[in-house]
């Protein structure tokens, strides 16, 4: 007796765990967007008026009141010309008023625009080469609309100013070059606030580096803070309120540095119940990457009001303490700090790889069972919609909601990092992640996607040309049709179709991991590496099969997957009878009057369907190589695989 089961993997509803970090992840990369949004809205992109100089060094010193929604200050910022200078352009938006522009103390002529410049006439060409500095004394109310980077606010009624420039934000509360591949070789802070709340308590500014002095004159205090490692304009930040502060030591293998957490007083007991654990994942991702880049300063947590996070260099700005929070901002400093996108249509290596780092942690601390339910979400995430693509395009970087797609930059960019991962093995994938991060030319610069893959396949020795432009330059995903049928002996033939949800690719050549059942609850897992459409793979098998399962470990993005299992019984199998067997040149068929043949489909051993034929009784194969080859009868009593050898 035949049995025919018809499998439908279905996503089924995931643990309260993965539930929430879902959620979180949204208000992450929401919170990340709504920084962005206005200026966003203005479809604005990199200025071309500032690529003729590099950004060498800043001086930032502002004066706030976290009472107050404005900011006034100087900022000197040293640039070597790229070419012949009479003019330098800085990046200001027009609502912030330039008082006075000096170089060596004297008077700059500039002027302001309606496109967010501050456009500088130098007293004499700066010729190709030379190193030269100024000073743009300014202020105003960075928040006139009453949304954007610079924030001015209360908690528990506790005047709070925080910032947050991601992605051309900048521009919107200091004059600033907005490029993402010049970055800033050193920044100096220093931050004028009120000694004092009006509450009587201490006002505790927060930036990127380490802390060098805090100066209090009357009834004001100056802050300096130190950051020698470049910097890109958006990863500038500040905060100023009565922050509690506290901190943890990370071994470090002998070179301790510190996690200097600053919270409102009001989430101090919560914080300090929720904090400990980044020393354990400031562990991990230094075992499994490299040593954390910045432990010559600080790593960092300050809270705002934002109910995600924003990976400030040395300093993340925290909404809350999650671990899933803690773990993605954290993996931010190797991934988007160290290393920086080198445009937003490749945002991915930033927000991408935190998400999968985030995931690691889940799979370190939690076991592979959380693990699986957290990639189950990431492919529930990525097939919800059939087109999208991890790499943007030029109109996509005018698009906050694209640049910070959870489903696309976040979830899908993790997702192929994992199945890059399972492609290559651990060992090659670790290696390439950590010469990725060694290499000089893209350490604390910036990388673009081609960096990352020539890297990766340096170290796995493979082509990944194929695998990047079907999962990360063009969109969607594959559905399978998965056919098993039983073989002569102990061996199974099973055939792989696939469609695609979008038509950018024609076909995902991938790994497809398949598990067979058997009858004991003996389990065997394959990795089939499926190429083309309909190929066929003669696995052998040790036990009777009674299920199968596709991707049980969710390693694959897919959607909407059928499993064919086909179980003959003796008597057909018996009745039907292919001769000669061996063969020179044809097969006759030979069957019962009540069963029919609607179709013969002739495979080779490397899979590859060679003949096919309807209704045949006498079956040719006088023009095919010499060998093995698998008949696969399809009949009105079932699906039965018959052998035969070609002399």
């Amino acid at each position: 007796m035949k049995i025919l089961y018809t499998l439908l993997i279905v996503l089924w509803t995931s643990t309260t765990f993965s539930q929430n970090f879902d959620r979180e992840l949204t208000s992450i990369s929401e919170a990340e967007a709504k920084a962005a949004m206005r200026r966003m809205s203005q479809n604005y992109s990199r200025n071309m008026n500032t690529g003729n100089y590099d950004i060498k060094y800043h001086r930032l010193e502002f004066d706030i009141d976290p009472s107050q929604a404005s900011i006034s200050g100087q900022v000197t910022t040293y640039f070597e010309a790229k070419e012949n200078l009479s003019q330098v352009t800085f990046e200001l938006t027009d609502n912030m008023i330039v008082s006075e522009v000096l170089q060596r103390g004297s008077s700059l002529s500039f002027s302001q625009n309606a496109d967010d410049e501050v456009v500088i006439t130098l007293p004499q060409t700066q010729n190709l080469g030379v190193l030269d500095s100024l000073t743009i004394s300014y202020s105003g109310n960075p928040i006139s609309s009453g949304f954007g980077s610079f924030a001015q606010t209360t908690h528990s009624g506790d005047p709070i100013i925080w910032t947050l420039s991601e992605p051309y934000g900048a521009k919107g509360w200091w004059p600033c070059k907005q490029d993402l591949i010049d970055k800033i070789d050193s920044i100096d802070v220093y931050l004028t606030t009120p000694t004092l709340n009006p509450s009587n308590e201490e006002y505790i500014a927060v930036s990127n580096g380490v802390e060098l002095s805090q100066i209090i004159d009357g009834d004001s205090k100056t802050t300096r803070y130190k950051h020698r490692y470049p910097i890109p304009a958006y990863l500038v930040a500040i905060a100023v309120t009565n922050y509690e502060v506290y901190s943890h030591t990370v071994p470090n293998n002998g070179n301790p540095f510190e996690i200097v957490n600053y919270v409102y007083p009001e989430n101090l007991a919560s914080a300090q119940a929720s904090t400990p654990v980044t020393v354990d994942i400031m562990n991990l991702f230094s075992n499994l990457f490299e040593e954390y880049p910045y432990a010559n300063e600080k790593y960092g947590h300050a809270q705002f009001g934002w109910g995600g996070g924003m990976e400030h260099t040395t300093v993340s700005f925290m909404g809350g303490f999650s671990r899933g929070l803690i773990a993605h901002e954290l993996a931010h400093q190797w991934f988007g700090n160290k290393i920086t996108c080198g445009s937003w249509k490749d945002i991915w290596l930033n927000e991408g790889f935190a998400t999968y780092l985030s995931g690691l942690v889940i799979e370190d601390f939690d076991g592979n069972g959380a693990f699986r339910n957290w990639k189950e979400q990431r492919i529930s995430s990525i097939t919800s919609s059939p087109s999208g693509a991890v790499y943007l395009s030029d109109a996509d970087t005018t698009s906050v909601n694209r640049i910070f797609s959870s489903r696309l930059s976040y979830n899908k960019g993790a997702m192929v990092l994992h199945m890059l991962r399972k492609k290559i093995g651990d060992a090659q994938f670790y290696q390439g992640m950590q010469d990725y991060l060694a290499t000089p030319e893209l350490a604390f610069a910036y990388a673009k996607t081609p960096d990352y893959q020539t890297k990766m396949e340096a170290a796995s020795g493979e082509d990944l040309t194929e695998f990047f432009n079907d999962w990360v330059y063009n969109q969607g995903y594959p559905s399978y049709t998965i056919d098993v049928s039983p073989a002569s002996g102990n061996q199974v033939l099973i055939q792989i179709n696939q469609t695609q949800s979008d038509a950018s690719v024609d076909f995902f050549e991938a790994p497809v991991p398949i598990r067979l059942v058997g009858t004991g609850g003996e389990n065997l897992d394959l990795v089939l590496n499926n190429s083309f459409d309909g190929e066929t793979f003669l696995e052998t098998v040790n036990f009777e099969v009674s299920n199968v399962l596709f991707d049980p470990e969710f390693d694959i993005i897919s959607k909407n997957n059928n499993i064919t299992l086909s179980i003959s019984d003796y008597e057909l199998d018996q009745a039907l009878i292919i001769y000669p067997n061996p063969t020179e040149s044809y097969i006759t068929i030979q069957k019962p009057e009540k069963v029919t043949i609607s179709n013969v489909e002739v495979y080779n051993t490397l899979g590859q369907k060679v003949l096919s034929l309807d209704s045949p009784s006498i079956i040719m194969v006088d023009t095919l190589s010499d060998g093995l080859y698998f008949l696969k009868l399809y009949t009105n009593k079932g699906v039965i695989v018959k052998r035969v050898v070609k002399e």
